[in-house]
């Protein structure tokens, strides 16, 4: 019988308590999503409403992961519930704990700032730009950036990373990045560039309605 606390399942073949990686990377890009949403509402509409609900409800979702159980998680549920269908990728469970505290540690810090202090400052604003880039990293490329520090602190290796990224190999031809796909993405990098400073007259002009062009 499953522990009500407990952190990672113990399954078959692997030494250590695991997560699955694909409801992780889901919970990931649900919390990016509401996130992205609730600063975009600070920076046009100065409204911290959503944010306020948005910090609580992150802190408790992380506390229930870390300190009772990642299967009674509000968002990993959800996050299950996407990708049932999808066959599980395991990962260590002791590196995700570690990345999750540095979660609980910034948005309890957002908690006593935005919510108690009812205060907004660089702090906060740097913070929520850390938030976001972890979980853009973990949603989009699947890579746990707060795992990256679990070596820094803990001499053990961290064991089941995704993608097998802590284990040294040699990557094969599909990995590879080639002199010209470098020079694609720097002329890629070049366009942009050229955009943003010859194309003013052209992007910032606001549009007007199709129909009235035919008027």
């Amino acid at each position: 019988m499953r522990k009500v606390v407990q952190f990672g399942e113990n399954v078959d073949g692997y030494s250590i308590p695991v997560l699955n990686e694909r409801e992780i990377r889901a919970s990931s890009g649900i919390l990016f999503l509401f996130a992205f949403i609730t600063l975009m509402r600070i920076i046009f509409k100065s409204n911290f409403t959503a944010a306020k609900y948005f910090v609580v409800l992150f802190l408790i979702d992380f506390i229930i992961r870390v300190f009772i159980n990642p299967r009674f998680s509000p968002t990993l549920i959800i996050g299950r519930m996407m990708v049932y269908r999808q066959t599980p990728e395991y990962v260590g469970a002791p590196q995700k704990k570690f990345a999750w505290k540095i979660g609980i540690t910034l948005s309890l810090i957002m908690f006593i700032l935005l919510i108690i202090m009812n205060t907004y400052s660089a702090i906060t604003g740097i913070i929520c730009l850390i938030c976001l880039i972890f979980l853009f990293f973990e949603s989009v490329f699947g890579i746990c950036l707060g795992c990256i520090f679990y070596r820094l602190f803990y001499k053990e290796k961290a064991q089941y990373c995704p993608g097998e990224i802590c284990e040294i190999q040699d990557r094969t031809d599909i990995q590879r990045i080639s002199a010209i796909q470098w020079i694609v993405v720097a002329s890629f990098a070049i366009l942009i560039v050229m955009l943003v400073l010859f194309g003013k007259p052209l992007f910032t002009e606001h549009p007007t309605i199709l129909w009235e062009k035919f008027k």
